[in-house]
């Protein structure tokens, strides 16, 4: 398989011929993005992990299909958030702010990219915004999506997610100034 090979080719291959090395890829190439984008829902690595895993189940089983209306991956964070709002419905769950939760001894999401105070304020500034503040914030700057392709994740417009991302903004940065961060 080619390096540069699209994604949305490699998981129809797999549906055609049922081979593990494609879905290997496809795992291995979202693994982390998936896992980080879900721990900010759940706050938990363990719980992340596990959403991660189910949400390439659902991939591999072909029970959700994919139209090619987007890309595979806007597909495949549409459905770890679905997961992750089940996940949050069934178990009443409340969101921690993510300054606790790095704290707590049950690990962290990804200890090189909180490793240095100017990510960790990030993150903590970024635990204290709306949620769909976060959540638009996530896929554009850290997950290179495109407006569209939050769009089709957070299930809004595009009008909304240039809202989303521009009060975001605001609010974060409110919230770095508000922690003493000046630059």
């Amino acid at each position: 398989m080619a390096k540069g090979e699209a994604d949305e080719a490699v998981y129809l291959r797999y549906l055609n011929s049922a081979a593990d090395a494609d879905l290997r890829t496809l795992l291995e190439r979202y693994r982390d993005p998936l896992t980080l984008f879900l721990y900010g829902f759940l706050h938990n690595i363990e719980d992340a992990e596990e959403l991660m895993l189910d949400a390439f189940a659902v991939i591999a089983s072909g029970t959700a299909s994919f139209s090619g209306r987007s890309s595979f991956k806007t597909w495949l964070f549409a459905i770890g958030r679905n997961l992750a709002y089940k996940k949050l419905r069934r178990e009443h769950f409340f969101f921690v702010p993510l300054d606790e939760a790095i704290t707590a001894d049950n690990g962290v999401p990804d200890a090189e990219l909180l490793k240095d105070e100017r990510s960790r304020m990030l993150y903590e500034a970024m635990s204290r915004i709306n949620p769909e503040y976060r959540q638009a914030l996530y896929l554009t700057y850290f997950e290179d999506m495109s407006a569209d392709e939050v769009a089709d994740v957070l299930k809004k417009n595009r009008k909304q997610v240039y809202n989303l991302i521009a009060r975001g903004k605001e609010s974060l940065k409110t919230r770095l100034i508000e922690m003493g961060f000046e630059s």
